[in-house]
């Protein structure tokens, strides 16, 4: 099984795909807990070195339930901006942003 550019398998699967049931990778980890200080908790497009999140990570934090798109990006509508859920804070040990 091959692997595209943006980390979806062949199959269909994300590479990495998380399920509510186990716990973020540490990339993933990193990901949501940099939301979590963030107004609405609003995820980062880019990592700390200004290179983009990996799509393949956004999409198993969506699907396991973590993170949720926010809104349409007018600019750049190949990219998900997106925010902590309720779970998504739960995962990371944080306390809930007021909604």
């Amino acid at each position: 099984m091959s692997t595209r550019k943006d980390g979806i398998r062949d199959g269909g699967t994300a590479k990495g795909a998380a399920s509510p049931h186990s716990p973020p990778t540490d990339a993933q980890r990193r990901w949501l807990t940099r939301g979590a200080d963030q107004p609405g908790g609003k995820l980062p497009l880019f990592d700390r070195q200004g290179r983009e999140i990996p799509s393949a990570t956004i999409r198993a934090c969506i699907e396991a339930g973590w993170a949720e798109p926010w809104f349409a990006n007018p600019v750049k509508p190949d990219w998900l901006v997106c925010k902590l859920t309720t779970e998504g804070y739960r995962v990371i040990g944080r306390p809930a942003a007021p909604r």
